[in-house]
């Protein structure tokens, strides 16, 4: 028997949750990785913002006093967050037809996460 053996190269790829992931489903909720949440420096609060030129939802850190603070939740046994943002849906038309996947997470200068709908792709 001839036998030819070729070795499996293993690359600098990232796991599924050492890098940014966030999912926003048709009631609202947006959901993040421990690394996206750490990464955003662990805030009690965030602030909800929507660029609707470019169908973009933006999150940034706050303090949980401040007015229009929504609260970040604890989400499963793994360090994920949850944001309530069905009001941001609402307020802004923004419809979704089932859980998406955010495809091209960014961060800017001014700390906001920036989360795009036109990339976005239905979650399985």
């Amino acid at each position: 028997m001839n036998e030819v053996w070729t070795k499996c190269p293993r690359d600098d790829a990232f796991g599924r949750w050492a890098k940014p992931y966030v999912t926003m489903n048709k009631r609202g909720y947006i959901v993040m990785s421990r690394k996206t949440y750490q990464n955003i420096k662990e805030p009690a609060a965030v602030h909800l913002y929507f660029d609707k030129v470019n169908s973009r939802i933006g999150i940034k850190p706050t303090d949980p006093r401040t007015r229009d603070a929504y609260p970040v939740a604890k989400q499963g046994r793994h360090g994920g967050r949850l944001i309530r943002a069905f009001r941001l849906m609402t307020e802004f038309g923004i419809e979704v037809p089932g859980t998406l996947k955010f495809q091209d997470i960014a961060q800017n200068n001014d700390n906001i996460l920036i989360l795009d709908l036109r990339t976005a792709k239905l979650a399985r």
